[in-house]
């Protein structure tokens, strides 16, 4: 069973920087897994932040294009996402998520990822 624990949230004024941190634990290093970043503000829907195929290529939304880098660590088993210029639109609970498959249809869908985190959260004030 494929664990997800995130790490690295906390809260920031607008324009500054976190890291967010996902391990992952219960699957072999040999196995094909999609993975990725989703958020959820309240009073929203969860939403695609980036993904990452099991072969590295990542999908970002919009709002992360040119801000958020996400990056895999398959020793480690960890994926990160450094998130810079926040603004207060990005304060949201953030979740790591995994499917194990190469690939996903949609990877920014959170439908299509079976295996979640609980989340961390992030708050940027203006």
């Amino acid at each position: 069973q494929v664990q997800l624990v995130e790490s690295g949230g906390g809260s920031v004024q607008a324009g500054g920087s976190l890291r967010l941190s996902c391990a992952a634990s219960g699957y072999t290093a040999s196995s094909a897994y999609c993975m990725g970043w989703f958020r959820q503000a309240p009073g929203k829907e969860r939403e695609g932040v980036v993904t990452m195929s099991h072969t590295g290529g990542a999908v970002y939304a919009d709002s992360a294009k040119g801000r958020f880098t996400i990056s895999k660590d398959n020793v480690r088993n960890t994926l990160d996402l450094q998130m810079n210029s926040l603004t207060p639109e990005d304060t949201a609970m953030y979740y790591c998520a995994a499917e194990p498959k190469q690939a996903v249809q949609r990877p920014l869908y959170p439908g299509e990822y079976n295996f979640w985190g609980r989340g961390t959260p992030v708050t940027v004030s203006s």
